[in-house]
């Protein structure tokens, strides 16, 4: 009787070839569905961390708050107006809630 593992004289058929082709796919799976979501977003900051980019507005308020042209009291009413239309939510003075 033949079969897909012993063909012909009892050796390995060509089917042999495949095993390596299915490893080969899965790894290649395995790494593009890590790509897509695990590893997404590192050295970015990642999507759990927000980072604001250089022109955001929450940026130019922080740098604004930094050169001194406005006070504490008005850095966190802006920030929280600009969180409000933005859906970030923060808790009085800035951590994460």
């Amino acid at each position: 009787m033949e079969t897909l593992a012993h063909f012909g004289n009892g050796g390995p058929g060509p089917w042999i070839l495949f095993f390596p082709l299915i490893w080969a796919a899965v790894v290649i799976g395995a790494v593009t569905v890590l790509r897509r979501t695990v590893w997404r977003g590192r050295g970015r900051g990642g999507p759990w961390r927000a980072t604001p980019e250089a022109n955001s507005p929450i940026a130019v308020l922080g740098n604004r708050f930094a050169a001194g042209e406005i006070d504490e009291d008005e850095y966190w009413r802006r920030l929280t107006v600009l969180n409000e239309e933005f859906g970030v939510r923060r808790s009085a003075k800035g951590g994460a809630a």
